[in-house]
């Protein structure tokens, strides 16, 4: 079958492998839709981050060239001895995470934090950008019928930011600030809808992604135009009560912070390739908090849940559609090159 492989930066294969057998407890899937990451774009150009490139994965055994793809949808097409809970012709998406299962975190059931973690598409395992993939009984979930492959495509990173916003300290009614409308910020938008954010401040450059934000009913600010902090304090009285960083750019970082008022919060979302300066006395002085997440946990189920209800709506965020073989120029060198793409869904075919 084809699948796309990493083997370095700006080195990304697509060849012909064997396809999966479903063994003991596994799952044997034909790929619908697979979304490109930011994760994926930060290895594809900065790489090796969580692809293990020296030597095998703990939990998978494997090191590149590993096949990339772990935002994805399909159908079940056979299951191995032992799986129960699904069948040839069901529809599903996964959840890629990998975990021990008995380190501490693992222990207090925070399995994304796992001393040994990694994802399906990046650690080994297989991955979205192919043909067919096996995955863990576990990590499997069951969509309905009443929403599409495509729709699917979107539970992984939408259940980034709906992590997100629940390990944040945002109550019903707050105000919030998302640095960021790239892909999961504009998630992030939407995950603070469903949980009853009031003003959602959004604070980007690209045109594009400005139409994006407002389209999903969040208030844009330009820094080219506006002193960012300045603005949000003037606008919400003080500042917002919780700010989300989903850009990974250093000199945003501070901003971020500032943005926030009197015991105000920060969510680091994003995944930074380098160090980020901040001034420690600017959360000190204000009794701020600044936090972080990684992945997700335990949220599958409410995202698909919301999906039902119409949130993360993919017609208002897939900008473009390619096929396994355009991955490369049309996929990942497109998300560098054109400002005007949220997210592009790959067809495994």
């Amino acid at each position: 079958m084809k699948a796309l492989r990493w083997h370095g930066v700006k080195d990304l294969r697509l060849e012909n492998i064997d396809e999966p057998r479903p063994e003991q407890g596994k799952v044997k899937i034909k790929v619908e839709w697979c979304g490109i990451c930011g994760s994926d774009l930060h290895e594809y150009t900065a790489g090796p981050i969580f692809i293990p490139a020296q030597a095998p994965h703990p939990l998978t055994g494997e090191q590149a060239p590993v096949v990339m793809g772990h935002e994805f949808s399909g159908q079940v097409v056979e299951v191995g001895e032992g799986v129960t809970r699904y069948k040839a012709g069901d529809r599903v998406v996964v959840e890629p995470i990998y975990a021990c299962g008995h380190c501490e975190a693992c222990k207090q059931g925070k399995y994304n934090l796992c001393d040994q973690m990694g994802f399906l598409g990046l650690a080994g395992g297989g991955g979205g950008f192919s043909e067919y993939v096996t995955a863990e009984e576990y990590m499997v979930h069951a969509i309905p019928d009443s929403i599409s492959y495509e729709q699917g495509a979107l539970v992984e990173p939408s259940a980034v930011a709906l992590h997100a916003v629940r390990q944040s300290k945002l109550k019903v009614g707050d105000t919030a600030a998302v640095f960021g409308a790239g892909p999961i910020g504009l998630l992030v938008i939407e995950a603070l809808k469903a949980s009853g954010a009031s003003d959602i401040y959004v604070v980007e450059l690209s045109e594009e992604r400005k139409a994006k934000a407002e389209e999903l009913g969040a208030i844009v600010i330009d820094p080219t135009q506006f002193n960012v902090v300045e603005e949000i304090h003037a606008r919400t009285q003080g500042g917002v009560n919780v700010a989300y960083e989903v850009t990974g750019v250093p000199r945003v970082l501070q901003q971020a912070i500032d943005s926030t008022r009197i015991g105000g919060e920060l969510m680091i979302v994003s995944i930074f390739e380098q160090e980020a300066p901040i001034l420690p006395n600017s959360i000190v002085m204000k009794e701020r908090t600044v936090n972080g997440i990684i992945g997700y946990r335990d949220v599958f189920p409410a995202v698909i849940s919301l999906m039902a209800k119409g949130f993360f709506p993919a017609d208002k965020l897939v900008t473009k559609r390619i096929s396994l073989d355009e991955v490369v120029e049309h996929g990942f060198e497109a998300l560098l090159k054109e400002k005007n793409q949220v997210k592009i869904l790959v067809k495994a075919e």
